[in-house]
């Protein structure tokens, strides 16, 4: 085999190469091509890899400018619960990382990669612009915080008693300062991005020096302080608060351990337990750092698991201690109205000072490197087509710079909201909506049982992964109802725009995984035994030659299927004996790729065979499934007609061939190379007239409905792109043998007769054919001398009453028809005395020419017409001859199917 001996795939799927920074900056893109294990050297161990990246991402602006908010305004009991909370939810979350990452190496991109790669574009693509929005917001939220902690310090409004009090303050001015410091965050993040990624440890030991003095100085400071705080109230008026630090004090923890939500001074809004845990969580948003390290870890299986944990546990720790620090030590007054008071309380307030800006410079720069990663691997993926095109360009370096400005210019926009709090709804909702997309990815993967899901990491079960879900969806709705719905309605309608776009993927579809293992369920437990005739539906193998003088027929039998199974056979002539390899495999993408143009809904199943009969067979007992197996046998009509190129016809098939491929690599000129013209006169039949009768007769043998279609390329309206629902057509029903008047005189119906009429209504209730007439044509002896007909007529309309059709019924006297076929049976019954017939009699020209004229008489302005199929003959001699009987009938018609039917399919019974 021509790949027995490929080399094992490499990690880099789809030309991603791997990210090589904290939060998913830094490090040199794709070029396109697949990368393989040794394109990035793997450096790093589980604490510069994992544990520093995560815990700087995690200590941002709540850490030093919102611990005194949540523990003011929600207490110490509901803010612990609020920290319980929301590490509840991103451990859970961590588990599925953990799994989803140790499954495969996590390249560029981060989140939007491990959900992209797992449960396919669709879902992928949406959830990765949702988060790279979230990433903006939350840039927007750290720059605003910063300016916030600047204006505390040199605000001409501030209540600090630095004699630097020099900067104006007001809406404007807070959004000019944001600009700035923004425009600071794009400068270092074109130029200098790679030097911030190496120096994020430095970061983290500042930060980490901050927090010590924090915790050291109650110990310093044993003597109580007040302060006089000062706020600018509504209508210009200066509100002013006395607040105090009282150094560990038992009476300060009682009176701080309940709830007391009042007015943020921020934003002048009424706090509540959803809107305080909203600008808490901000705070666990950097869990995936580790995970986006994924190409550069010497071993990621084991450090992010092991790391994150570590970094969560870590985090968590800090935050407990500083909740029970702040409502141990400060009044509450000064925990809700002065935001930075930890300078205020510091044995060197400039040690807070730098960790503020420190961490929330470097957390503004992550979200910032983080989401114009995750929008350069959208633009590489090109699931969003133009818009995001140029975001695919990166700089000599490796630098995606144009994803940078885009990503600047959203959050420029996000700085105008003015506040912090104001905007941490909204990032929470985003990133909580992230999360459930992880835990949704990992459970998805999880339940599709694919063999190939094997985490190293074992410690999760879809129970975790569901639980996950459910948590981050409750809080959403909790945290703000509104902001919740929209983020939703937004990823929906990402995901239809994604579904309709139907982006190239090799990525593998968790749909699919999902739907194999639930339809193997269900095949199991659709019993044939168990089936009904009041449930039966027409489930129909078409036997393809050659598809371009086919797809008349094969968009036909669509609207005949009635929700039933279609599949579209092909015999290929050859040995495997005789060949290198089975041709048929190759063919497969052709055929689908066909199906999606004409847009029917079937299956493709192909066959080598030395034989086209030998190969009819074959799918006629294998094809199919369980309960889902062909009950009707669709062939094309067997006449000297030259047959007609639909390919040329349908603008589908010549249309846009500049377009490129599908999804599968298919393009127009290879699907029509792949596909033989049209036979002419002059070339040989695939089939003999006795191998063509033979099929018929191996169908009705193993218990299959025939169905033999003529003139169906005339039939006009049955492509995918047209809008008739069939006001102006007409379906006419023969349910009679025309061919044998006599075999009639017993019964008016047989289960023949009842499967036309049931294949007529089936069709009557497809979209296209809802609004047709139904003609039903009963042929009577008017000239009879028991006039028995009349009493048929009865019968017949009272049939179809049981039943439930709805038709006109036409008579149709034809004596003079019935005289022929009698002279005809007269003569072969005198010569069948003799010995001299064989055992299927010749009918006359005369007579086969008188039914054509019925037909033509009567059902000329017809669109369709079913007529009754008579068995083939038994000896293969006769072929020919009964071919020639079916055509002479038939000729000139229009698109007419002759049907065979063996099975019962009405029931007058509820």
């Amino acid at each position: 085999m021509s790949n027995e001996h490929a080399p094992l795939l490499a990690h880099g799927v789809c030309g991603l190469s791997v990210d090589t920074a904290v939060c998913g900056m830094g490090g040199s893109e794709g070029t396109g091509e697949a990368s393989t294990p040794n394109a990035v050297p793997r450096k790093l161990n589980t604490f510069f890899g994992v544990i520093v990246p995560t815990v700087l991402s995690m200590f941002s602006i709540v850490l030093f400018l919102r611990t005194g908010f949540v523990v003011g305004h929600a207490g110490l009991l509901q803010g612990l619960v609020m920290l319980l909370v929301a590490y509840i939810i991103i451990s859970l979350t961590i588990l599925s990382i953990c799994a989803i990452s140790t499954n495969g190496a996590v390249q560029g991109g981060g989140a939007y990669f491990m959900i992209s790669r797992s449960l396919g574009p669709e879902f992928g693509g949406s959830i990765g612009l949702m988060f790279f929005l979230a990433k903006v917001c939350a840039c927007g939220v750290y720059v605003l915080g910063l300016v916030e902690a600047i204006l505390d310090i040199f605000g001409q409004d501030s209540a600090s008693s630095s004699a630097l009090r020099v900067l104006p303050q007001g809406y404007w001015y807070t959004v000019m300062y944001s600009s700035i410091v923004l425009l600071l965050v794009l400068l270092v993040c074109l130029v200098g991005a790679h030097i911030f990624a190496r120096t994020s440890f430095l970061i983290l030991l500042v930060v980490t020096i901050s927090l010590l003095s924090i915790y050291i100085s109650p110990l310093a400071l044993t003597t109580p302080l007040n302060f006089l705080i000062s706020h600018q109230g509504p209508g210009n008026h200066t509100l002013t608060y006395n607040a105090s630090y009282t150094g560990f004090n038992g009476t300060t923890l009682r009176d701080n351990l309940g709830s007391s939500y009042t007015v943020d001074y921020s934003t002048g809004k009424e706090m509540s337990f959803a809107s305080v845990f909203a600008v808490m969580f901000t705070s666990c948003t950097g869990i995936m750092a580790g995970a986006n390290m994924s190409g550069e870890l010497k071993n990621p299986s084991a450090a992010i698991p092991k790391g994150t944990i570590i970094a969560v546990l870590y985090t968590c720790i800090v935050y407990v201690l500083l909740f029970i620090l702040a409502s141990s030590t400060c009044e509450r007054t000064l925990l809700v109205q002065d935001y930075g008071f930890f300078q205020s309380i510091n044995i060197w307030p400039p040690f807070v000072t730098i960790g503020i800006y420190c961490s929330a410079l470097s957390a503004a720069m992550c979200s910032l490197i983080g989401a114009s990663r995750i929008l350069h691997a959208l633009a590489l993926d090109q699931l969003f087509g133009f818009p995001l095109a140029p975001a695919a360009i990166t700089s000599s370096s490796g630098n995606p710079w144009v994803a940078v400005l885009y990503t600047w210019g959203l959050a420029q926009c996000v700085v105008f909201a003015g506040q912090l709090n104001a905007i941490a709804g909204l990032v929470t909702v985003f990133y909580l909506l992230a999360y459930a997309a992880v835990d949704l990815a990992c459970l998805a993967l999880e339940w599709a049982s694919a063999p190939n899901f094997r985490p190293t990491f074992q410690v999760f079960s879809w129970h975790t992964c569901l639980l996950g879900i459910l948590s981050c969806l409750v809080m959403m709705f909790v945290i703000n109802p509104v902001y919740s719905s929209a983020s939703i309605i937004l990823l929906l309608l990402l995901l239809l725009f994604l579904h309709y776009r139907s982006p190239t993927s090799s990525w593998g579809y968790i749909s699919q995984a999902l739907i194999f293992h639930q339809v193997r369920k269900y095949l199991l437990m659709l019993d044939v035994r168990k089936d009904h005739v009041k449930f039966w539906r027409p489930q129909v193998l078409l036997m393809v030659a050659n598809p371009r003088s086919s797809c008349q027929l094969i968009n036909f039998v669509n609207q005949l299927k009635k929700g039933g199974l279609f599949v579209l056979g092909h015999v290929k002539l050859g040995d495997l004996d005789t060949l290198p390899s089975d041709p048929v495999q190759q063919q497969y993408n052709f055929w689908l790729s066909l199906v999606d143009k004409l847009g029917v809904k079937a299956f493709v199943d192909l066959t080598l065979s030395s034989s086209v009969r030998q190969g009819t067979q074959h799918l006629l007992r294998i094809t199919g499934l369980g309960g889902m197996k062909p009950n009707t046998l669709v062939l094309g009509f067997y006449d000297s007609c030259t047959p007609e190129d639909y390919f040329l016809q349908d603008p589908a098939f010549y249309e846009s061939e500049e377009a490129g491929g599908d999804d599968f690599g298919v393009d127009l000129p290879s699907l029509q190379a792949h596909f033989p013209p049209v036979r002419h006169v002059e070339s040989p039949r695939w089939l003999t007239p006795e191998e063509y009768v033979g099929i018929i007769s191996d169908a009705i043998k193993m218990s299959k409905n025939v169905c033999l279609g003529r003139y169906f390329f005339q039939l006009q309206g049955e492509s995918m792109g047209t809008k008739m629902d069939g006001a102006e057509r007409i379906i006419d029903v023969w349910p009679l043998n025309l061919l044998r008047p006599g075999s009639t005189s017993a019964a008016s119906v047989d289960v023949c007769s009842l499967f036309l009429l049931q294949m007529a209504c089936v069709l009557n209730m497809a979209s296209r054919w809802r609004h047709a007439r139904m003609r039903i044509f009963l042929c009577v002896e008017a000239e009879s001398s028991d006039q028995g007909w009349v009493v048929k007529e009865e019968t017949f309309r009272e049939l179809l009453r049981k039943l439930r059709i709805r038709a006109s019924i036409k008579i149709v006297p034809w004596d003079s028809v019935v005289q022929l076929y009698g002279q005809k049976q007269t003569q072969d019954t005198e010569l069948g005395e003799l010995g001299l017939t064989r055992s299927a009699p010749a009918l006359s020209e005369d007579f086969l020419s008188a039914v054509n004229c019925l037909l033509m008489e009567h059902s000329a302005q017809a669109a369709v017409r079913f007529l009754y199929l008579p068995r083939p003959p038994t000896h293969s001699g006769q072929s020919q001859q009964y071919l020639s009987q079916l055509e002479a009938v038939t000729h000139g018609l229009g698109p007419t199917l002759l049907i065979h039917g063996l099975t019962p399919v009405t029931c007058t019974e509820l």
